[in-house]
């Protein structure tokens, strides 16, 4: 399995013809196959008679905002009028092209366009309809308002009388789309269509879904990865009233994947009956592999790997001699601790297994996926494996793994009625997929003039390709190119390098991915040049970053600069509309004025360009206190201003929990941290006074959304942290 499983495929892929059949809601009811005169060019688009057009979203909603925004794009360019558009939420199905939730991938890349042209091809299809009943040529009519209308002689006809005729023609190839700007919703503030369920309780997650008959499992895993029970009472736990049976599930083998974590699960009546059960079996573990790992330890190891030359991944010039010629030396090293998605829902998953015949129900970012590891789990079909997806509670990447579902799937056949398996927030926290741990050492060559001539940036830490193959002990070339091979450097002589880790978690996939480290060092990094040389810190980066441009493989002193979904010559790295939101945030937070401790950082993560200024002070006992922020964003075309203001004070809030407290650490194979008491989320009197959010206009492709507010962050308050303290904090959290 491929690193790019988890979001650096672009786009949903072209959609598939054909009827929209088996589509169920979260609450798992049914919409009815379209009948025999209804149109349906496409799988995600269909039209009733009574001119209500229904549509697919292929895409998990967990927060950021796809059942608000996705509809409307293809509404609008359909010509609907959105009071009669009925959205479904799509099952797991290979028609609908990639479904996979993550990378921030939802529009841009290929879906942008493809989701347009499911509406366009539609629309077509009804205006050619309307022309040949009026014999007159299509180029003359206009869809709007859930009708098609010929303006020079003020008629009309509306959709439902025109889906029969329409649904006889054939499917266009090629369709034109609007102009984006005559969109009559996209690109405005879109209500967020789950709020009102949402703040009532009605909203269905995977917790919610109820079938006759079920039970409710809870699962001891154990505490080190590729561990396994060796002895447990299951006498004990079954005496507990309600509990109905006790499991050992299958043990994992090497590399991990995707495969559920194994253990023993208490299958009972209830959750309470669940966990008392799992409390009486008193388990006794056989570590395995991993029972001696120690983050405490690991990262010492981490650290003599990137003082010692690694394998060389970017190369320009020569910097060992610029650096042994310099007329002064820069150096620093920077930790990031494991950190965990801490989603406020809670795995869950609801199985029922009837022959060779598996239907789920579960929060899962990644539905084909789930499809495919359940299929295994049962040795049946994929196709056999029905999974729908119910609104998640966030997933920031842990969602995409389908373990729990796996585990629901083994229980129901073994019980032979539904079975819902429950994580509890400790499960979570202690057998979740994880951040990985980093440590890099960056030096810079200074001339006499302080300007920067050599810079060597050293890399260890264990790599998500580790997840899939116990041969991958370096990163990976994608996790690379997320802010290092592809981070503009004005300097002539660059050597980034990676040294060896090998992985004794199971390394996953966090909210902006290995972003987080790397922008974390670098914008660091920057702001102590700054220093070193006086010079402003927002001076400092523009000069590093260098003239604005757009760079190639060959500016960046690599073979080449991989894409995953977005060709450069659709999004090229242009460094100018990164020095744009880095002189309007600067500008916003009067950068400059003097006063308050201020600092700035700046990355392209998703092909979005964020910049970051925070303002810190002191908390009571002294501790950093973010006290305002700064945020300003260049997404590209942007399909609903809101959700994207909306997911970048949450990035905001995400990364600043996990600046100031977020460590997950291991002792003896098992991680430490429990709950919310020592894996600590920031609280609302942490939270910023105020969190500025703008949005730079542009005509540029969609860039992604729900992820590259986050890399900046956790740089932007070490900055300001100095400029109030003079302490340089390079190992986070803060606050431990």
């Amino acid at each position: 399995m491929k690193l790019s499983r988890r979001g650096f495929l672009g786009g949903v892929g072209a959609a598939a013809a054909g009827l929209v059949l088996g589509i169920h809601r979260a609450s798992g009811r049914a919409v009815e196959v379209p009948a025999d005169g209804e149109l349906a060019p496409n799988a995600f688009v269909r039209i009733g008679s009574d001119g209500v057009a229904t549509i697919v979203c292929a895409r998990s909603e967990m927060g950021q905002g796809v059942r608000s925004s996705l509809h409307v794009l293809v509404a609008d360019e359909l010509g609907a009028d959105l009071a009669k558009v009925q959205l479904v939420q799509g099952d797991g199905d290979p028609r609908y092209g990639n479904q996979d939730t993550d990378g921030s991938s939802s529009v841009r890349g290929d879906a942008f366009t493809m989701l347009r042209t499911l509406g366009a091809t539609a629309r077509e299809m009804l205006v050619a309809a309307a022309a040949h009943r009026w014999g007159v040529p299509a180029a003359k009519l206009v869809a709007r308002d859930s009708a098609v209308h010929d303006e020079r002689r003020k008629r009309s006809l509306a959709f439902g009388e025109l889906v029969a005729e329409a649904a006889k023609l054939p499917v266009p190839k090629h369709v034109e789309l609007r102009p984006f700007g005559e969109l009559p919703h996209a690109g405005k503030d879109l209500p967020v269509r789950d709020a009102p369920d949402q703040v009532t309780g009605r909203a269905t997650y995977a917790a919610d879904v109820r079938l006759p008959g079920m039970l409710t499992a809870v699962v001891a895993r154990p505490p080190a990865l590729l561990g396994k029970a060796a002895r447990f009472d299951a006498a004990r736990a079954r005496a507990i009233p309600g509990v109905r049976d006790v499991v050992e599930l299958p043990a994992p083998s090497a590399p991990i994947q995707m495969q559920a974590l194994g253990g023993v699960a208490v299958v009972a009546d209830h959750t309470w009956a669940a966990l008392r059960g799992r409390h009486a079996l008193a388990v006794t573990w056989d570590g395995g592999p991993n029972a001696g790992y120690d983050s405490a330890a690991y990262r010492e190891q981490l650290l003599v790997a990137v003082r010692a030359p690694g394998e060389v991944v970017r190369k320009v010039g020569d910097a060992e001699a610029a650096l042994a010629r310099a007329a002064r030396r820069v150096e620093a090293e920077y930790v990031v601790p494991h950190l965990a998605h801490a989603t406020m829902e809670p795995p869950a998953a609801l199985a029922r297994v009837d022959g060779d015949r598996c239907e789920v129900w579960a929060c899962t970012q990644d539905p084909q996926g789930m499809q495919d590891e359940i299929g295994k789990a049962l040795g049946i079909d994929k196709s056999h494996v029905t999974v729908h997806v119910t609104l998640l509670g966030g997933g920031f990447g842990r969602k995409s793994f389908p373990d729990f579902a796996v585990e629901a799937a083994l229980l129901a056949k073994r019980a032979g009625v539904p079975v819902r398996v429950q994580w509890t927030r400790e499960d979570d926290l202690q057998h979740s997929s994880y951040h990985t741990h980093s440590a890099q050492a960056l030096v810079a060559g200074l001339d006499a003039d302080g300007n920067v001539i050599a810079w060597r940036h050293r890399i260890a830490y264990p790599s998500i390709s580790a997840t899939f193959s116990a041969d991958a002990t370096r990163p990976s070339t994608g996790e690379l190119s997320q802010g290092v091979l592809d981070m503009p450097l004005a300097v002539p002589d660059i050597s980034v390098q990676t040294g060896a880790a090998a992985a004794h978690a199971r390394i996953g996939w966090l909210r902006s991915v290995c972003n987080i480290q790397q922008a974390f060092a670098q914008q660091s990094f920057i702001a102590e040049l700054a220093h070193a040389t006086g010079r402003d810190p927002r001076d400092m980066l523009l000069r590093v970053l260098g003239p604005a441009r757009a760079l190639t493989a060959a500016d960046q002193g690599v073979a080449k600069l991989p894409n995953y979904g977005l060709p450069l010559t659709t999004y090229p790295y242009d460094v100018g509309r990164l020095h744009h939101v880095i002189e309007r945030v600067t500008d916003a937070a009067g950068w400059g004025t003097g006063g308050r401790a201020l600092g700035l950082a700046a990355h392209r993560s998703f092909a979005t360009y964020v910049a970051v200024v925070a303002q810190v002070g002191k908390g009571r006992r002294g501790e950093p206190r973010v006290e305002e922020a700064w945020i300003a964003a260049d997404a590209g075309t942007v399909i609903n201003p809101e959700r994207v203001r909306s997911q970048l004070e949450g990035a905001f809030v995400f990364a600043a929990s996990n600046t100031l407290h977020g460590a997950i650490t291991y002792e003896g194979g098992a991680v430490v941290q429990r709950n919310f008491r020592d894996y600590r989320l920031l609280r609302m009197p942490e939270a910023p006074r105020a969190i500025h959010v703008e949005l730079v206009a542009s005509t540029a492709p969609p860039g992604g959304v729900g992820e590259p507010g986050v890399p900046p962050v956790a740089p932007a308050i070490a900055n300001a942290w100095f400029a109030l303290t003079g302490t340089r904090v390079r190992t986070l959290p803060f606050i431990t």
